[in-house]
């Protein structure tokens, strides 16, 4: 039998402790729910930056920056079961590995997989997690460990995982009451601009990437973007407890380095939080699927420090506008539409393909996600698009690379209303542009981006709109 110490160095059965935990939690619940008139808020922030030696998205980990990859979160008790909002600084977590994350975290938190959202800020020197990627692998014989490059290995981020689980359930016992809320908006000044460039036709010229060595090209204009940085402040009387930031755009400065980092929206962050070191400072990406920072940036390392000020400066203008308002439980709602997205046509052929021999697989492995993703459409699983209602504002919570023109409907759709969109929430999708976009062509609607099909604009609209109308 399995024995644990206790403090007293007696040695307590496994059962016995975990039956201890379980009381806990209901102990923590039953108190929160003695306090039906008070909105409460727990915060959570770990360590999630895997160990030299590891693979990430693209490259063989050789190195860390003293800034570390993050997980960081918010619990939030008001009307209904608790909501669970977490930043991850990974470039991606999709279909089944989005599934383990939302179930681990939405147990630990006691409530339901629905009422909680992972998004990550999509770094490029750093992990991905697909768990119907990696099962892809194994099931054709290929071990996702062995392989170049093996960017499907589960193995750090479930332990990664089983960490974050323990920290959001610890963090339940220290929750604070919230009294207000704080919303402020600002633009952010030279960091975004649109990745694509149009020709005399209406057609994409060229694609304008993260870094752009091309001078010609980065002197094109900058393109539609949504220069507007959204602020949401949690607060316990005058003492800030969470800030949550939002804004599009591809978090790229330099990379493919090897060196793990959370690159430029991790160090505004990181500056903010010194600056305002009493509440935990979380950031979101927007749609920014199609916005980078390719106008401003050919790639010099010394970048990341001027997009890192740029958007500090952004988020310090947003908090000193911020306009303050009680709240109690019934000002807060959270809402989902469930919304089954349209697969690439040309993932069908990849799974022809597939039924003759693994060769697509052992080729690109990337191919095992886009796989992940039409077994799961096949299947008729569906994804959460998201909404947390807090009086007059609405903070959506997406799938995919979404482009920022759905960022910009949504913000027009309700004017009236204080917007903001937190994307990159399950990336089995990959990129997800307007139907407009897959006729003009680009990158991000190819077939090595994009795995869905045009039809998605619909689908994510008339959803999207459904949502704010709550």
């Amino acid at each position: 039998m399995h024995h644990y110490h206790g403090p007293s160095g007696v040695r307590y059965p496994r059962a016995i402790c975990r039956l201890f935990g379980f009381l806990l939690f209901l102990l923590v619940q039953n108190a929160l729910a003695q306090q039906p008139d008070t909105v409460r808020l727990s915060t959570f922030d770990i360590d999630v930056t895997p160990p030299v030696g590891s693979h990430l998205s693209y490259d063989p980990e050789i190195n860390k920056w003293d800034l570390g990859l993050r997980a960081k979160g918010i619990v939030l008790f008001a009307s209904g079961l608790p909501v669970v909002l977490c930043a991850v600084d990974w470039l991606g977590i999709s279909n089944e590995g989005m599934d383990e994350f939302k179930n681990a975290l939405a147990a630990a938190a006691g409530t339901t997989p629905q009422r909680v959202s992972v998004n990550v800020l999509h770094q490029h020197d750093a992990p991905r997690y697909d768990a119907g990627a990696e099962k892809v692998l194994l099931e054709a014989g290929i071990d996702p460990a062995f392989i170049n490059p093996t960017q499907f290995n589960g193995d750090f981020p479930r332990q990664a995982l089983r960490e974050l689980t323990v920290a959001v359930k610890n963090s339940l016992g220290k929750s604070r009451p919230v009294t207000h809320i704080g919303l402020g908006k600002s633009k952010v000044h030279k960091v975004a601009s649109n990745r694509n460039i149009y020709g005399p036709d209406g057609k994409v010229r060229v694609t304008r990437m993260s870094a752009t060595k091309d001078p010609a090209i980065r002197a094109e204009p900058e393109g539609l973007i949504d220069p507007e940085l959204s602020l949401v402040s949690f607060w316990n009387g005058d003492k800030p407890v969470a800030v949550l930031t939002y804004y599009a755009t591809h978090p790229q400065s330099y990379y493919r380095t090897g060196v793990v980092n959370p690159d430029f929206p991790g160090v505004a962050r990181f500056y903010r939080q010194l600056a305002e070191p009493e509440a935990l400072h979380i950031h979101f990406n927007g749609a920014g699927g199609n916005i980078a920072a390719g106008k401003y940036n050919d790639g010099s390392p010394a970048n990341r420090l001027i997009f890192a000020e740029r958007l500090a400066e952004g988020m310090k203008l947003a908090w000193e506008a911020t306009r303050r308002e009680a709240i109690k439980p019934g000002d807060m709602d959270w809402s989902v539409v469930s919304v089954a997205l349209p697969p690439a046509a040309h993932l069908y052929k990849m799974k022809e393909d597939l039924a003759s021999g693994n060769a697509i697989l052992r080729e690109n492995n990337g191919n095992a996600g886009k796989i992940a993703w039409l077994r799961r459409c096949e299947s008729g699983k569906k994804l959460d698009l998201a909404c947390l209602k807090i009086k007059n504002a609405r903070i959506l919570y997406m799938p995919g690379e979404l482009f920022v023109e759905y960022q910009l409907a949504a913000k027009a759709k309700r004017p009236d209303l204080f917007v903001a969109m937190a994307a990159y929430g399950d990336l089995g999708p990959g990129y997800i542009g307007t139907a407009d976009a897959y006729k003009k062509g680009g990158y991000e609607v190819s077939d090595r981006a994009s795995s869905v099909a045009p039809e998605v604009e619909g689908v994510l609209m008339k959803a999207m709109f459904q949502l704010l109308q709550k």
